[in-house]
């Protein structure tokens, strides 16, 4: 559900100045701790996200990324470690006090009120004066893609449209951190796009620091300037969404981002040499399907089990021949899957280095 950005209690109660003008607040989480009885939800958690980006929390159900947006808005407490905004502690701060904007799952507008009033809703509560509300309301109509729609209701708007306003209305009070949970996850695949980038555009637009939690690791790495992986309560890997999927840190984030082949290896193996499928290798690489060359060979050590035709690109399922297991895969140019019908025995090569290359015992997986 959508909520009202939730406001600072000492805020002016008149005119404020634009959003571009508002020195944005950097978020930093130190050591933080936290359980749910028995379960450890947070271990010692981490984060420095600076003043004005936008940084994903990604990872699987469970992970605590809802738990971390929750404590940074007030509504949980931690067992331990710091919240600070802007360098201040905030853990004492009441979440009606915090200054956050939240735009969650499903939208919550008030199904009763316009557009218009579903936005100014935050301001009428600080009591800022008709005249600055309809000026800021104008403004994020503009902003967020809602010209000429603060007369409707939210009955007569689209999924997409809604959003809009649950997010115009998270921006209305200017917060200093915009907390995004799920935002997208209840729109079709062709509005989720749209979306996701116009959040994008507002994000910049109006410097606000936010923090967007999702699953989706394609909406994480296209939104965000930084991305933190995360993994039973912890960061596997916070770094930049390009470095984040060519370069994972952990065999975690190799696993969970994106497709990987994984081959054990000799320590004396490199990039062109023969790939080996055997598994008694000392050393396991990690690699892309893009980085995977195939070549129709009549004893290549390989065999096409299928494709998935995905429009420009197509994946290339492999295993070894005779069995039916593919667990390897490449990615083709879909002009070139035909010269690779399911059946072929193809080699392989790896034309870039390895995402990953760790000892065997680091692994973990099925090399455990």
């Amino acid at each position: 559900m959508s909520t009202t950005a939730q406001t600072s209690a000492h805020a002016p109660r008149g005119d404020r100045a634009s959003a571009s003008d508002r020195e944005p607040m950097s978020v930093r989480f130190q050591d933080v701790r936290k359980s749910y009885d028995s379960t450890e939800v947070l271990r010692d958690f981490s984060i420095d996200i600076e003043a004005g980006s936008m940084v994903s929390l990604l990872g699987p159900s469970g992970c605590g990324k809802t738990t971390t947006l929750r404590i940074l808005a007030g509504f949980e407490e931690v067992n331990g470690g710091d919240v600070l905004v802007g360098g201040r502690s905030v853990l004492s701060l009441p979440p009606h006090r915090r200054d956050m904007g939240m735009v969650f799952q499903s939208y919550s507008l008030f199904p009763n009120l316009s557009v218009a009033d579903n936005i100014e809703y935050g301001l009428r509560i600080r009591k800022v004066d008709a005249g600055a509300r309809r000026r800021r309301t104008e403004e994020l109509l503009e902003v967020c893609g809602l010209a000429g729609m603060g007369s409707r209701y939210p009955h007569q708007l689209s999924g997409g449209q809604q959003q809009r306003v649950a997010l115009a209305r998270a921006l209305a009070t200017q917060p200093t951190v915009l907390l995004l949970d799920e935002p997208l996850s209840a729109l079709d695949a062709a509005v989720r796009s749209s979306l996701r980038d116009e959040i994008r555009r507002v994000q910049q637009a109006l410097g606000t620091t936010t923090v967007f939690i999702t699953h989706d690791q394609g909406e994480a790495l296209a939104i965000a300037d930084r991305v933190a992986v995360m993994n039973s309560g912890r960061i596997e890997q916070y770094d930049a969404p390009h470095s984040v999927y060519a370069r994972p840190g952990t065999a975690f984030t190799a696993r969970f981002v994106g497709s990987i082949n994984e081959f054990a290896v000799s320590p004396a193996w490199a990039p062109g040499a023969p790939l080996p499928i055997a598994a008694d290798g000392a050393e396991v690489v990690f690699i892309r399907p893009e980085d995977l060359a195939i070549t129709p060979q009549e004893e290549g050590f390989l065999q096409v089990k299928g494709q998935t035709y995905t429009g420009e690109r197509t994946m290339i399922r492999l295993g070894r021949p005779g069995e039916e297991d593919a667990p390897w895969s490449a990615s083709l140019a879909s002009a070139q899957a035909g010269t690779v019908p399911p059946g072929t025995r193809v080699s392989a090569t790896v034309t870039a280095d390895p995402a990953l290359r760790l000892p065997r015992a680091e692994a973990g997986g099925a090399w455990a």
